[in-house]
């Protein structure tokens, strides 16, 4: 009997305070993720997660008491990409296009420790140029203040 392979979606809720600043930061993992023999539209499950997420806080937002609406919605989708290719996979290209209206995909090069400084540059430079092949959008950071120091502007460039 084969045994089949769904994309599961589990919630990790952590609190931090730094600096008198209280933060509820919720950490959604898609475990099973692209690990099927047919991956078609296996990104479904999280699209529709991030769907119901938005509408849940809209019914919140739009109902008589706000006081107490929990923002559970995606802000952010962190995507690692397999160091271990020649840039992106067809399922890489066909979850970032289905998500990118809906959500700031930041593409991140998985175990990228494993490749030396100039295999690292070949593969973001490969993904850059797929990225922007296939009309993906993804997080760009926003341009820093002009009356911040050097230091802090050369970090900001270095990140972008």
């Amino acid at each position: 009997e084969r045994i089949t392979q769904t994309v599961e979606i589990t919630k990790h809720v952590v609190d931090i305070e730094e600096k008198g600043v209280k933060l509820r930061l919720t950490i959604v993992d898609t475990p099973g993720f692209g690990d099927a023999v047919n991956n078609t539209e296996c990104w479904k499950p999280v699209a529709d997660y991030i769907d119901q997420q938005f509408e849940q806080y809209f019914r919140d937002e739009s109902g008589l008491n706000r006081k107490n609406i929990q923002d559970n919605r995606v802000h952010c989708c962190i995507y690692f990409i397999s160091p271990f290719g020649h840039g992106l996979r067809p399922l890489d290209v066909e979850f970032m296009r289905a998500l990118h209206q809906r959500v700031n995909i930041v593409p991140v090069l998985a175990k990228a420790d494993t490749l030396t400084p100039a295999e690292v540059e070949r593969m973001k430079s490969k993904i850059r140029e797929e990225i922007d092949q296939y009309g993906i959008r993804i997080y760009q950071f926003p341009e820093c203040d002009s009356d911040e120091d050097e230091e802090f502007k050369l970090q900001d460039q270095a990140l972008k």
